[in-house]
């Protein structure tokens, strides 16, 4: 099967966007986008313009921002990656959070600060982002989810937060396929497991027997399977090795 996505060097003339792309994984992502010869912007908290989920008018700006360097450049939008995401720490109402083990340590606050940065920011972000992506040609949006947010791969249970909004983002990207696709039929939207990585957000959880890599590697598995990304894999959930997650 011949893969949609597969720009070769010339046609790399394009610009990539990684939302996230301050934090571990997402500056392994945009090194590896300029090792493929895009032009990467990255946007995060620290960046100027600032993103910030819980202020829906900061996305806006961030788009209008890369509107701008589209229209500046002449070039295509050719990968928005969306490396975001929230398993432990501070959340908005100045609370700590950390992944539940039992219904017992359900609280409101945690469930609201999961679901806004992992399910409600991305959410926005398709709404101010995927209008940007060409109405022709090949084209990749890709949204960072978990396995753990799989509920037919949930045998452990736990992480009741976090799995609940990983699994609100991945039927939103789902959804945002299927209307992508009367835009561009060959625009792809996906979700994608990039593993348990070194970083921040995986290191308290890191223990002996599981397979943690460096955000370097996770990022280039993660660009490969971008890359390879077959016809009809719109609206899907792929691990790092590009094989299908169940829902």
């Amino acid at each position: 099967m011949h893969p949609s996505t597969d720009l070769n060097p010339a046609a790399r003339a394009g610009l990539a966007v990684v939302l996230g792309g301050t934090g571990g994984i997402g500056a392994a992502l945009v090194a590896g986008l300029l090792a493929q010869g895009f032009e990467v912007l990255a946007l995060g908290r620290r960046t100027q313009p600032a993103l910030d989920y819980s202020h829906e008018n900061t996305v806006q700006t961030c788009a209008q921002h890369v509107a701008d360097r589209l229209a500046h450049t002449g070039l295509p939008l050719q990968r928005l990656i969306v490396a975001t995401g929230f398993l432990h720490g501070n959340t908005a109402g100045g609370h700590r959070a950390e992944p539940e083990r039992s219904w017992q340590h359900l609280n409101a606050d945690a469930l609201q600060h999961n679901f806004l940065i992992n399910a409600i920011g991305p959410a926005l972000v398709m709404r101010h982002f995927l209008p940007l992506l060409p109405k022709q040609g090949p084209c990749v949006a890709a949204f960072l989810s978990a396995r753990v947010g799989s509920i037919g791969d949930n045998a452990l249970g736990g992480w009741y937060a976090y799995r609940a909004s990983k699994a609100a983002l991945n039927q939103l990207v789902h959804t945002g396929a299927i209307e992508l696709a009367r835009r561009n039929k060959e625009a792809l939207c996906v979700v994608l497991h990039p593993g348990t990585v070194e970083t921040a957000l995986s290191q308290p959880f890191a223990k002996t027997g599981l397979q943690v890599r460096p955000a370097v590697e996770a990022a280039s598995d993660l660009l490969a399977v971008i890359d390879s990304l077959p016809v009809g894999s719109s609206g899907r959930f792929f691990d790092h090795k590009g094989l299908a997650i169940p829902w």
